[in-house]
């Protein structure tokens, strides 16, 4: 008999080859809708009819879109999502030359956001309508309101030109230089961290107040249980769920949502690749890139999802 763990899988499965492909006719759409010429755009002062024509034949815009659309899924299929416009280097291997990037950013910020959030969170639930709890909610509120890019250019005027302890931008591998990557990468996942972080917090105090509120607490309580037993074992465990869920939302919006701050802080990722393609009009890498922003979500979701039989077994996978 399956076991419902394959199940579950095998339905996940499905639905996100469904969702990639419904992404995929979205996308083929909307970046065939933007006004300008990409072909145009790519010759810059080596235009010529000649030039334009092999170049708009080479990449097969002067073919119906329909027949553009269906050769650009049979290449998907194979793992082959084109060339850019721009400069002939293959997608595939641009977008996983940029991954790694983008993905340590997402991973830090996650972090700097938990490590603020949780704590922050949780001792607000339990100081609710004290001074720490008001403290804790209008830091969290000014942290959602303020937009990535001023953040990211306030720690710049902080930390680099007022004290000099960080780079102002640029982007160091982690296997060639770790001391160098850190010292990159901390502004620029401070900034994402900031914002996660702020939402995370308000979310996490409102899962945790609402466990403490209910019934198995009250009855923890009436036994005569220390605070801090009932702290631990049955408010903040019983909230895990919900964490793991805006944790997974978070991470998410992270990987999807860094263009402003990979552009600002001249952040080699994703984000700065999906800006430059779409200035240029550059339709196979902007398929290719939300595309894989796109499975990388769904990815996330997925192991949420598992996650949840993890930590709470009265949970079943559906």
């Amino acid at each position: 008999m399956t076991s419902p763990l394959l199940r579950f899988l095998a339905r996940r499965l499905l639905y996100t080859v469904i969702v990639l492909f419904g992404v995929l006719v979205v996308v083929f759409a909307l970046v065939h809708l933007v006004p300008g010429d990409p072909v145009r755009i790519a010759l810059g002062t080596r235009y010529s009819p000649e030039a334009y024509e092999a170049l708009r034949s080479a990449s097969g815009l002067d073919r119906p879109l329909i027949e553009q659309f269906f050769s650009y899924i049979g290449s998907a299929l194979t793992g082959d999502l084109g060339v850019s416009f721009r400069n002939g280097d293959p997608v595939t291997l641009t977008l996983l030359d940029r991954l790694p990037a983008t993905v340590s950013l997402a991973v830090v910020g996650i972090i700097f956001a938990l490590a603020f959030a949780v704590p922050a969170g949780i001792y607000s639930a339990l100081h609710e309508g004290k001074l720490s709890d008001a403290i804790v909610r209008v830091t969290s509120q000014f942290g959602v309101s303020v937009p990535d890019f001023w953040m990211g250019i306030l720690l710049i005027a902080l930390f680099s030109t007022t004290l000099g302890w960080l780079p102002t931008s640029g982007y160091r591998p982690l296997l060639g230089d770790p001391a160098g990557w850190l010292q990159h990468i901390i502004l620029p996942a401070l900034t994402v961290g900031v914002v996660a972080g702020a939402i995370m917090a308000r979310y996490i105090r409102s899962a945790v107040l609402e466990v403490a509120s209910s019934g198995y607490v009250r009855t923890a309580r009436s036994k005569g249980l220390a605070p801090s037993v009932i702290t631990q074992r049955h408010i903040v465990r019983n909230a895990l769920v919900p964490v793991l869920t805006i944790t997974g939302i978070q991470l998410a919006t992270i990987l999807g949502g860094v263009i402003v701050v990979e552009v600002v802080f001249a952040w080699p990722g994703l984000g700065r690749l999906v800006f430059n393609a779409v200035a240029a009009r550059d339709y196979p890498v902007i398929q290719g890139a939300v595309l894989l922003i796109a499975a990388l979500f769904l990815l996330i979701n997925l192991v949420v999802d598992a996650l949840y039989a993890v930590v709470d077994p009265r949970i079943r996978l559906s």
